[in-house]
């Protein structure tokens, strides 16, 4: 059983793609839900949210064209724990062509690494190069508070931009 809900649907904006759910989150069935999680206050700070939402209120994002989902539904924790659970990349991707976004954001380096291949010093932050027939990519800083040495909002920012460009 998936640890948390995709919530995806044809036609949205942005998807946000996480490594697996916190413990906090898997505990609640909320995205991103541990209170000292960047997620939900950087949002709201860069544009893609009219207000402040709350982790329980994740449902509510498919009405502004925002999904997510994460590269390992089964397993919860830190990625070294949750990982043992297996990332299925392909079904992933079927979901992404299912359902084609315009824009995916992976909220780590640690997950876009999982997607691509490549091991986590290879990645950049910010838009990546575009491939045919696949959405926008971005790779943002983790918002998690145990990734707060290198927090930045820059890439964030970016993203934001493109969303309401396009």
């Amino acid at each position: 059983m998936d640890r948390l809900p995709d919530q995806l649907q044809s036609g949205l904006r942005l998807v946000f793609v996480g490594t697996a759910a916190s413990e906090r989150s898997a505990a609640t069935g909320h995205y991103y839900a541990h209170p000292g999680n960047r997620f939900w206050r950087t949002l709201h700070d860069v544009g893609l949210t009219p207000r402040l939402y709350q982790p329980a209120e994740f449902p509510a994002l498919l009405s502004l064209g925002i999904g997510f989902t994460d590269l390992c539904k089964l397993g919860a924790g830190m990625d070294h724990v949750a990982l043992k659970a297996g990332v299925d990349v392909a079904g992933f991707l079927m979901k992404i062509r299912q359902h084609r976004p315009a824009t995916i954001a992976f909220t780590s380096k640690k997950a876009a690494s999982l997607f691509y291949g490549k091991p986590t010093s290879a990645i950049t932050l910010g838009r990546q190069p575009e491939h045919a027939d696949f959405p926008t990519v971005f790779v943002l800083a983790s918002p998690s508070g145990a990734a707060s040495g290198a927090w930045t909002l820059q890439p964030w920012r970016e993203l934001a931009v493109h969303v309401a460009g396009a």
